[in-house]
């Protein structure tokens, strides 16, 4: 993208940015500790250099000569070229010189107006002044008679321009070794960059932040669920899929064998093997399983496990075996009509008028009675189909399936789909007509009311009650009263719908005898909520 600056030169700059203020905080930080201590040593020296001069027996008694400058000028030019001053100057106490480098200016005065302090209160300092010869750094001490007087005043001057070239030559060596430092930075902060970059395979961090965005975009968007794994299987990422399907909470921390107790981890970990669509149980849902390891330098450090329910295929394919059984539900309401029918014509052809007129009357009323019930107070169409498909079931089984007469539902909402209508309903229907179907005057019920929260749906039958320890039982997937192979699916489907709109299911024995299931679902969506069964 234009206009961003890559990583590599971010971390160049700010390594580079870091040792260069880092060396330049440090190097003037040690700069003025030079300069300041190189003041001080030569300060040092030249107030050390001027009290060894005073104490000199020669030069103290030469000030009591009539010419003090003959003996003292010889004596402290000796003792200069050997410190290395630029000066000694000896005055008396008017400051007149009795000796100094340039013998011209001896017998005049001292410059600076700095004396006072050594020919007056007699102490030892160091001070900085413009003398004859320029600035200087100076050291001076009084100089004392025998008898303890002042008689005298030594003034010892490195100039500050010397002083300066000495710091500026010591600084330069402290440059030298800053410069190496930052060459150092330098390289060390390209070594550092590559090796970060080799680290990203070369992206920059706005592209990994999309790859990261675009991940979890796939990741929620896939139906899938797909888990990450690393070497030791434990699970480093799951889609929201995967949770689903596996009954996860978030904060979890699982292993991949946790996961899936039928397929060992050394297996999804194998190089050389990769799972193929292995079918395994996981959550109580069929599955099937793909896997796919990653390498790092020739190592497996990991894989992704892909898996898919098969479960919700067979859901689909039941579902659509419903839809047809409604189809063939109606055709046998229609066979059954057409059968009064003839019936009706053949009376009529007997001259039986009265009981053909009965029959008539009789089957209008019922009809009636059921399609008012049906059409004015059952205003969802997937319910009134579902209703009249299984009432011409009970009625070729000789069973009474009855709407109650109290019931009104309204249109169901829109986030309920009708496959999951005739899922719920649909199972509900035939369970209660199969648990009848041996039992004279068998007999089923229908409500439904909207009027509350929650659509209430009932469905009632006279059959057989249902042992309290086996009410749980109805709902896990494969269990059936009848004993009989393939069965046991219809309950199980309709909890796991329920659970999908957030809703519930209640069974209840009827004093009577007989079942009463009561199902209760949201008017208004939510987020899914797991529900239990409750029975009494």
């Amino acid at each position: 993208m234009k206009g961003r600056v890559s990583l590599q030169t971010k971390i160049l700059v700010l390594v580079l940015g870091t040792a260069v203020a880092t060396t330049v905080l440090l190097a003037g930080i040690f700069s003025y500790h030079e300069f300041v201590d190189t003041e001080n040593e030569i300060g040092t020296k030249a107030l050390d250099t001027a009290k060894i001069v005073t104490r000199i027996p020669t030069l103290i008694n030469a000030f009591y000569h009539e010419n003090p400058e003959k003996t003292i000028q010889p004596l402290v030019e000796e003792i200069r070229r050997y410190t290395g001053a630029e000066y000694i100057v000896v005055g008396n106490t008017d400051s007149i010189r009795y000796s100094h480098p340039d013998p011209k200016k001896i017998g005049e005065k001292m410059v600076g107006g700095d004396n006072d302090q050594a020919l007056i209160d007699g102490e030892s300092y160091i001070s900085k002044a413009v003398g004859s010869l320029g600035p200087a750094l100076r050291g001076k001490a009084p100089v004392l008679g025998v008898d303890g007087e002042i008689i005298g005043i030594v003034s010892v001057g490195f100039m500050i321009e010397d002083i300066q070239s000495m710091i500026y030559k010591r600084l330069l060596k402290i440059s030298g070794i800053s410069l190496v430092v930052v060459i150092i930075g330098i390289i060390a902060g390209i070594i550092l960059t590559r090796n970060i970059r080799k680290d990203t395979l070369g992206l920059e961090p706005y592209e990994i932040a999309n790859l990261f965005k675009e991940r979890d975009a796939i990741l929620s968007s896939v139906h899938e669920g797909i888990i990450a794994v690393n070497k030791e299987g434990e699970i480093s990422l799951m889609n929201n899929s995967a949770k689903k399907l596996a009954g996860i909470d978030d904060k979890e921390k699982l292993t991949i064998d946790q996961v899936f107790l039928d397929i060992n981890s050394n297996r999804m970990l194998n190089e050389t093997n990769n799972l193929k669509n292995i079918e395994t149980v996981v959550n109580e849902r069929d599955v099937i399983v793909n896997s796919q390891t990653f390498m790092q330098d020739n190592e497996v450090v990991g894989a992704v496990v892909s898996f898919r329910d098969k479960t919700e295929l067979k859901e689909l394919v039941n579902t659509l075996s419903e839809v047809r059984k409604y189809s063939e539900e109606l055709r046998a309401q229609t066979h059954e009509y057409t059968n009064k029918l003839y019936v009706i014509s053949g009376l009529l052809q007997l001259g039986n008028f009265n009981e053909a007129i009965d029959l008539i009357q009789t089957e209008s009323e019922i009809a009636k009675n059921q399609n008012r019930i049906l059409f004015e107070q059952i205003k969802d169409s997937t319910i009134q189909a579902i209703l009249l498909g299984k009432i011409g079931l009970a009625s070729e089984s000789k069973i009474d399936l009855t709407i109650d007469p109290n019931c009104y539902l309204d249109k169901v909402p829109d986030y309920i789909q009708a496959v999951q209508l005739i899922t719920i309903v649909g199972n509900l229907l035939d369970n209660a007509i199969e648990a009848v179907k041996d039992i004279p005057n068998g007999e089923v019920i229908f409500s439904a009311t909207d009027l509350g929260n929650d659509i209430v749906i009932e469905v009632s039958n006279n059959g057989n009650s249902i042992p309290g320890k086996r009410v749980k039982q109805l709902f896990r997937r494969g269990f059936s009263t009848k004993q009989k192979h393939g069965r046991g699916y219809g309950l199980s489907l309709v909890k796991d719908t329920l659970e999908d709109l957030n809703g519930q299911i209640e069974v209840q024995n009827q004093p009577t005898g007989g079942v009463v299931f009561s199902i209760f679902i949201p008017k208004y969506q939510s987020l899914p909520e797991m529900k239990g069964v409750n029975s009494s």
